[in-house]
């Protein structure tokens, strides 16, 4: 027996992304979440739910599947309550969300441009940040750990996105996603010189590991980072398959007192999945 499903497609620089509409039992996300993202069905990167707020100020509560955060999941909530709410072109609104991953609102700023909508969030502020040298895969690898509440990135710099490192990186998200318990574990290789980033998010609860197009939790932890290395404000535009996300990070006194992306977001189909529960 078939359930029907209400969704909206979103593509957030290519980070395809499926929110669906309320009115199905929490147990079910993760099930409901894997069927509809595979390649026989909808086909996106992640899935998030909507569902009613705590917070009397928040429009509305997003429920990612795995429990993680996701910054771009938030601009398609974003522009999706814009939408709903009758935002003309050239016209600016501002949104709260309430967000799994962290008990901050997340402010959104959307504005209509064309067909498209240009998004502004807050993100939440790394919990801390420190560079280790590790022992993996018998190589002595540098890495910068960008610590939330409840999920963690890594960065690493590299000359080149060689499939050795890619291979690496895959198995280095594995075993972290073992023996953290974080709901979400990133991989952030990031070129310094070309500004370039490819980003694999891994979220242990789905088993779901995917090389990004656009990753915007990435774009602020590799933000985040740049900001506290060098102790000042950091403006980049980050490249990234998908395209290009920019991140405002600001840093006084060694900590960290605002980190922003901004991104370009699109609706690209509305309306009802048909899969088994």
């Amino acid at each position: 027996m078939k359930q029907e499903i209400d969704f909206i497609k979103f593509n957030p620089t290519q980070n395809m992304t499926i929110l669906v509409k309320p009115n199905y039992p929490i147990e079910d996300y993760k099930k409901i979440a894997s069927k509809i993202m595979s390649y026989d069905s909808v086909h996106a990167e992640q899935v998030g739910f909507i569902e009613k707020p705590i917070n009397s100020k928040a429009a509305a509560h997003l429920q990612m599947a795995g429990g993680e955060f996701c910054g771009n999941a938030c601009m398609a909530l974003g522009a999706f309550i814009a939408t709903e709410k009758g935002l003309k072109q050239n016209e600016m609104m501002e949104i709260l969300l309430e967000v799994s991953g962290t008990d901050q609102l997340i402010t959104c700023q959307v504005k209509k441009i064309s067909d498209e909508y240009y998004c502004q969030i807050n993100m939440p502020i790394p919990e801390k940040i420190e560079q280790r040298t590790i022992r993996y895969d018998d190589i002595d690898l540098n890495i910068i750990i960008v610590r939330y509440r409840e999920f963690i990135h890594i960065v690493i710099e590299v000359e080149e996105f060689c499939e050795s490192i890619k291979e690496k990186a895959q198995s280095l998200a594995k075993l972290l996603g073992v023996t953290l318990g974080s709901n979400l574990i990133g991989i952030l290789l990031y070129k310094t010189k070309s500004d370039e980033l490819a980003p694999l998010i891994y979220v242990p609860h789905l088993d779901s590991m995917i090389w990004e197009r656009g990753c915007g939790s990435g774009t602020a932890s590799l933000g985040a980072y740049l900001a506290w290395k060098n102790k000042d404000e950091v403006v980049a535009n980050i490249r990234q398959p998908g395209g290009a996300i920019n991140v405002v990070a600001s840093c006084y006194n060694e900590e960290l007192k605002s980190l922003q992306i901004e991104g370009f977001v699109e609706i690209v189909a509305q309306g009802k999945a048909f899969i088994d529960i």
